[in-house]
């Protein structure tokens, strides 16, 4: 995809979403960033376009789409708020199909299940104690596979281990089936997440990535 194309963000200054943002300058790409709070933004760079607002409300979710070539979601749950995640994804798939976008890439846990899992019994055990401690989420998440998986659009959910937040490079493992590893580096998810608008490798597919 070409760099002078504009990518919509959202939660761009969460923890990997920092990462993600950097590397996006780094490769001269434009920006559309959705912030609720733009003084949170500790970047200033012309490559920079800040919608502010929530992704619950669709209108401003519609704004920040227009004019883009993609999305790419690394949004997390606020603390003490409902869960965001179908509500967000459900706004989103609506406002692409309005504004002609059809790649939409977006991070999440480990303990979301797909019907093509094998998942191991580190990787269950993970799943199962996400379920009990923090089922409302968890559910939710569930529910914007499912949305995406009904959606006419070319997604990509990125299923996540623990994320370091670190610039540190190392080699990464993708399956479709089981998360290969225990963490995965803040800077190769950024790196990852870009390859992903235009490999077509994971299209509609919700692969596990982890460092080796």
């Amino acid at each position: 995809m070409k760099q002078n194309k504009k990518i919509a963000i959202i939660g761009g200054t969460g923890k990997s979403g920092k990462y993600l943002v950097k590397e996006l300058i780094n490769q001269s790409f434009q920006i559309k960033l959705l912030l609720r709070d733009p003084k949170k933004l500790k970047v200033e760079n012309p490559l920079i376009e800040v919608i502010e607002g929530s992704v619950r409300d669709y209108d401003t979710v519609k704004t920040l789409l227009t004019g883009c070539a993609a999305v790419i979601s690394t949004l997390g749950q606020p603390k003490g708020e409902p869960t965001v995640f179908s509500q967000a994804t459900r706004n989103i798939i609506k406002a692409m199909a309005e504004t002609g976008i059809k790649r939409y890439i977006v991070t999440t846990g480990l303990n979301i299940d797909t019907p093509f899992d094998e998942k191991s019994p580190k990787t269950k055990f993970a799943t199962e104690w996400m379920k009990t401690n923090y089922p409302e989420t968890t559910n939710d998440k569930q529910v914007e596979y499912s949305i995406l998986f009904e959606s006419n659009a070319d997604w990509t959910l990125v299923r996540l281990p623990l994320i370091e937040l670190t610039d540190n490079r190392q080699k990464i493992a993708v399956s479709l089936k089981d998360c290969p590893g225990d963490k995965i580096s803040a800077t190769d998810l950024a790196h990852f997440l870009l390859e992903q608008l235009t490999d077509t490798d994971y299209l509609c597919k919700a692969p596990f990535i982890a460092n080796e």
